[in-house]
């Protein structure tokens, strides 16, 4: 995810959702993110360096015999960005 902004943005209470699904669902805790800086989310895998998050999840979240579209959504519930994978990504 990549600020794209000229402000920092909070991300508490941002969510990251497999859209196709609607689950898994991954929520932000407080977190500053700068302008033009990134931040990742990983299936079950800790990268402090890039961000740190973390599904905590056993199994890929967008592995699927179908395409998948995962989704940002911010606190009021308005999606801000969404990107599609195709199958077995």
């Amino acid at each position: 995810m990549l600020n794209q902004g000229q402000s920092a943005v909070d991300l508490l209470g941002w969510r990251l959702i497999d859209q196709s699904d609607g689950s898994p669902e991954f929520t932000f805790p407080a977190y500053v993110m700068q302008p033009q800086t990134t931040v990742r989310v990983y299936t079950n895998e800790d990268h402090p360096e890039s961000g740190g998050f973390s599904y905590q999840r056993g199994s890929s979240i967008w592995n699927n015999s179908d395409p998948d579209t995962a989704a940002l959504i911010d606190p009021s519930g308005a999606v801000v960005s969404t990107r599609s994978y195709p199958p077995s990504c």
